[in-house]
C-alpha cells in the first residue's frame, strides 16, 4: 500500500501544480505513514511473545484507516481532474 502511495504520488507530478494538488500529496504521503505504522503493528504481533492480539487489533485499525484516507484522497483525485 505504500507503494501504491509512493505511485500516485509520482503520477502526480504530471499534472498542473495546483494548491489542491499540494494537499493531496501531503496526504498521500500521511496515508504512507500510516500504512508503514500497520506493517510495523503487524510485525510486532507476529514477534509478540504476550500481547500479540493487542497489536493485531492495533495493526487491522491502522490498516482500515489508511484504506479510508486512500479512498477519500482517490475519490478528491478523480473528482479535481478535468
Amino acid at each position: 500500500m505504500i507503494g501504491v502511495c509512493m505511485t500516485v504520488l509520482s503520477i502526480g507530478r504530471v499534472g498542473a501544480g495546483a494548491s489542491w494538488h499540494m494537499l493531496i500529496d501531503k496526504a498521500l504521503a500521511v496515508d504512507a505513514l500510516i500504512f508503514l505504522a500497520s506493517a510495523f503493528l503487524s510485525f510486532a504481533a507476529m514477534r509478540a511473545q504476550v500481547g500479540g492480539r493487542r497489536y493485531e487489533r492495533g495493526a487491522d485499525v491502522v490498516f482500515l484507516a489508511g484504506l479510508g484516507v486512500l479512498v477519500v484522497v482517490a475519490l478528491s483525485l478523480a473528482f479535481t481532474i478535468r
